[in-house]
């Protein structure tokens, strides 16, 4: 498989794409070793497909079938087909991927807690081990819902002629009421930087520079 890169998002697959030839990338969610058969349900940020493998499926890749645990990181090539059994609980359930090569991208330990929506871990935890918090459904979900109100929001200023300036994040320390939070330079030893309590001053500047309809 040296050189395939991934036709479709493993959430993205419909009844549309039966008998045809995907490759799909993604972290495994769970095994099932059936003895002569071998599902694994295949997560990427779309949502999940079932990768099926039977007595009809090459040796070689049945053996690493057999292989796969939980949160390893594979890319399967085959063609869709109808499920024997439906999933009712996820948009895929109607379809899965016979798959005819299989390579292991990475493998995995057992995780401190299971990828799932609900995880009934601590916090603490959660944070400690934040890239595979970040792998739950609902905080990418969050996360992709910012991303659209952030693009709505954007959109909106640029229909109305507004341009997006971004204004340094390092400044000079101003005598204020208020600490500032400074940065050590490593240039000027004993001098520091400060972080701007408000992006004011630069605003000021770039309506003296023409730029009357900003945003950051």
């Amino acid at each position: 498989m040296n050189g395939m890169k991934r036709t479709d998002y493993c959430g993205t697959l419909t009844k549309e794409k039966i008998g045809e030839e995907v490759v799909v990338a993604g972290w495994i969610q769970r095994q099932r070793d059936l003895g002569g058969l071998i599902f694994a349900d295949l997560r990427d940020r779309s949502g999940i497909i079932q990768l099926a493998f039977d007595d009809t499926t090459e040796k070689k890749v049945f053996e690493k079938a057999a292989q796969l645990r939980s949160e390893f990181v594979v890319m399967a090539k085959g063609r869709v087909r109808m499920r024997s059994s439906v999933n009712t609980e996820i948009p895929t359930g109607d379809i899965e991927i016979e798959v005819t090569q299989l390579l292991i991208l990475g493998a995995s330990e057992t995780p401190p807690f299971e990828i799932l929506p609900e995880t009934g871990v601590k916090e603490e935890l959660r944070l400690k081990y934040r890239y595979l918090d970040l792998r739950r459904p609902p905080l990418q979900k969050n996360i992709m819902m910012r991303h659209k109100i952030t693009k709505v929001t954007r959109d909106y200023f640029d229909e109305n002629g507004f341009i997006e300036i971004e204004t340094p994040t390092l400044i000079k320390s101003t005598p204020e009421g208020a600490r500032d939070y400074l940065v050590p330079s490593r240039v000027h030893k004993g001098s520091f930087f400060a972080l701007p309590q408000s992006p004011q001053l630069y605003k000021q500047l770039l309506m003296l520079s023409g730029f009357d309809r900003y945003m950051q």
